[in-house]
């Protein structure tokens, strides 16, 4: 996993509340369980109309935002059903950074775990963040993660929380996997001598 330390890029703006993970990601692209070539179907039923154009109201589709790296969202973003294609998704895309007040619990921990970092943050700051994101390609956000802050366009600092060890693993780019092996000498030298003191096993 890349480690998360300073990201600096455009905002898009999603002024959407409760935006489940089929919307994030339907259901037909589900059938793959590779974290690549997702993103083309990141947000499908939105970016795309029926024949399959694009939707030029959707904001991923407008030129200020196509290469987004952050993405500003209403309330209760990834609530739904706890499919792991949705952090897929965004980060196949190129977004490795999510700002709302809530989360969809499964959601937000699957971003941990795939190098996505999702920040809570007041209403009232995530109006403020939403006048910046939509400034388009001319502004851009810089989050911090070892400072724990958002740096605006206009030079203005929004602070956030977030957990200890999570900010641990994001810093230092490590999923479930990456942090067992930091602890693989340990764990041979534990088979090791397991195997001396039971060789019948």
């Amino acid at each position: 996993m890349e480690k998360f330390t300073v990201l600096e890029g455009v905002a898009a703006p999603l002024k959407m509340i409760n935006v489940d993970t089929d919307m994030i990601i339907p259901k037909q692209y589900l059938k793959t369980i590779k974290r690549t070539g997702l993103g083309k179907g990141l947000f499908a039923e939105k970016r795309y109309r029926d024949d399959g154009s694009e939707n030029p109201d959707f904001v991923l589709n407008r030129p200020a935002y196509r290469k987004a790296k952050i993405m500003v969202a209403g309330d209760n973003f990834g609530c739904g059903s706890s499919r792991e294609h949705a952090p897929w998704a965004l980060k196949d895309f190129g977004i490795t950074c999510v700002i709302s007040t809530s989360f969809g619990d499964i959601f937000y921990n699957n971003c941990f775990k795939n190098g996505i970092l999702p920040v809570q943050v007041s209403p009232e700051d995530l109006e403020k963040l939403f006048d910046d994101a939509e400034r388009g390609a001319n502004a851009t956000l810089t989050i911090d993660l070892e400072k724990q802050e958002i740096r605006g366009p206009d030079g203005g600092v929004v602070r956030f929380e977030i957990d200890a060890h999570r900010k641990h693993c994001l810093l230092n780019g490590l999923d479930d996997i990456g942090l067992t092996m930091v602890k693989s000498n340990q764990i041979e030298r534990f088979e090791s001598q397991s195997k001396a003191a039971r060789p019948w096993v």
